[in-house]
């Protein structure tokens, strides 16, 4: 299985609030107006086995298995 890309839409699909998202970002070095642009992966995401996140990852990872 390929690498889901996670973006914004799959933090609100999540119920996760974006500005908390935006402070999680920041806080683990991670680009936050890249991850707007352009998603990011969620083993990138996933690295940091935060249970919130996994949220967000699992969203990325329906949408995709929808794709194809």
């Amino acid at each position: 299985m390929t690498d889901a890309i996670v973006k914004v839409k799959h933090v609100r699909a999540a119920s996760l609030c974006t500005g908390g998202a935006r402070r999680w970002f920041t806080s683990r070095g991670l680009d936050w107006n890249e991850f707007l642009t352009n998603g990011l992966p969620a083993s990138v995401i996933g690295q940091f086995d935060d249970p919130i996140a996994a949220r967000a990852i699992e969203e990325a990872e329906k949408d995709a298995a929808n794709v194809g």
